[in-house]
């Protein structure tokens, strides 16, 4: 099946086209025709299966009949980071180049008055983090009543980054005669309960199973010390045949000086965490696509739907808190059809979340190395090929320790017994005093008098 089997127009088979793409992906095939027929869809697929132009592309065609008018945008997307939505942001100016579609992106920590000029003038497409959309809401800049398309796109990433009550508060705001897709690669009960709400007889589209991860990539982890991890990463990183490599931590201080200790051992390495400005973020993202660099150190805002083309390793370098959390770290090597490598350093407080990873995905990752193995893919020596311990040596080799007993305790017999002696007196005052005669002093008067005498 090709893209001219899906419904699509001449003009977006064309940008299709000259961005490189002639075969639709599973779920492309199943979601972009139920789109353009009006249809609500619930989509469950890993990251990295092409679900952006899944819905994307069908919106572009939809978009292209009608009028915008300032302040209302005609279609709404919502994504939990800055980092994705700027990415939606660019697969519609890809595919829409032979389209005249205009798009807003209100993301947080860019100029909220370019945004609100962008609104003005009214836009066919607005892309949107729930924070900035609501800020921009609440100042009366934003009219939602004229949205007929909904875009809920990573859903469960907005329930752990709890955007939840934000979405519902949105989708009360939008006309209930709306079309709404809905995207997430797991359904946990929330979920499942938001569809439930808002989506008019959804059509289900589950191109994998939950949580599952990519079959394409070789997943590994390697056992090593707590206060040696800087040091076995570094190893695997000149060790290995890295081409590109991301690197994640679950603190953004972790990032910060995990990125500063390979930049001092000559690494080409960038970072991208929470507390840097979006310009800053942007910045270092391109570096990494432009092999600009070829390390890049990040904390989980960069974990969901980045697509990076060309990464050849993932490191863990500290195990996800959430166990959804590894599917889609892992997911930004082994794209596109591609195969990669996926490493986890597991110190001994990490067995808990091992465990529940291997139970999500039903995978059991292999273990490699240990601490002994200086780099990730070096197996432990054979048992045969160890070093022996060394042999004991026979008794006739050893020196006769029982001879000189007897000598030892005569001459034991010998010595006087040094004793400890204990003082006859005490100095009180200057005087002596005797030892043991108890109390000498005047007689207390609550004893009466007679006492003692």
């Amino acid at each position: 099946m090709s893209f001219a089997d899906l419904g699509l127009s001449d003009e977006l088979l064309r940008a299709v086209t000259e961005a490189g793409y002639d075969t639709p992906t599973p779920i492309q095939r199943q979601a972009i025709p139920s789109v353009l027929m009006g249809r609500d869809i619930i989509g469950i697929a890993q990251t990295g299966t092409g679900k952006t132009a899944g819905f994307v592309l069908p919106m572009i065609d939809i978009l292209s009949q009608g009028r915008s008018r300032a302040r209302m945008p005609r279609s709404l997307i919502l994504e939990p980071t800055r980092e994705l939505a700027a990415q939606v942001a660019e697969n519609f100016e890809k595919y829409g180049r032979h389209h005249k579609l205009s798009m807003a992106l209100l993301i947080g920590g860019v100029s909220m008055g370019d945004q609100q000029k962008k609104l003005e003038k009214g836009v066919d497409v607005l892309i949107a983090t729930p924070g900035r959309l609501m800020d921009l809401f609440d100042r009366g800049n934003i009219l939602l009543t004229g949205c007929n398309l909904l875009v809920i796109d990573e859903a469960d990433r907005m329930l752990d980054m709890g955007f939840i009550p934000d979405i519902e508060s949105i989708c009360t705001k939008l006309p209930t005669s709306r079309q709404t897709l809905l995207f997430s690669a797991t359904m946990p009960p929330p979920i499942k309960k938001l569809a439930d709400k808002f989506l008019s007889s959804p059509k289900s589209i589950e191109v994998a199973r939950p949580a599952s991860s990519n079959l394409l990539i070789d997943q590994r982890m390697i056992r090593v010390d707590a206060r040696k991890k800087r040091d076995a990463l570094a190893d695997m990183l000149r060790r290995q045949d890295v081409r590109s490599a991301l690197i994640f931590c679950n603190r953004k201080t972790t990032v910060r000086e995990l990125a500063t200790s390979l930049r001092r051992g000559h690494f080409s390495v960038g970072q991208i965490q929470g507390d840097m400005a979006q310009a800053d973020r942007i910045r270092e993202l391109d570096r990494f696509k432009n092999d600009e660099i070829s390390i890049l150190v990040a904390s989980d805002v960069a974990a969901r739907g980045l697509d990076i083309k060309g990464v050849s390793h993932v490191f863990n370098f500290d195990v996800p808190w959430h166990p959804d959390d590894y599917v889609h770290r892992i997911g930004r090597t082994g794209r596109a059809g591609k195969t990669g490598i996926a490493i986890t350093l597991v110190t001994g407080a990490d067995a808990e979340a091992i465990d529940n990873i291997q139970k999500l995905t039903g995978t059991r990752i292999a273990e490699i190395g240990g601490e002994a193995a200086a780099s990730a893919g070096e197996p432990p020596p054979p048992r045969e090929e160890r070093r022996p311990r060394r042999e004991r040596r026979p008794a006739a080799d050893k020196p006769e320790r029982g001879i000189d007993k007897p000598e030892r305790k005569a001459e034991k017999r010998e010595r006087p017994a040094k004793r400890r002696e204990r003082p006859q007196h005490r100095e009180r005052g200057g005087e002596a005093e005797p030892a043991d005669q108890g109390w000498n002093g005047p007689v207390p008067s609550f004893l009466g008098e007679g006492f003692g005498s």
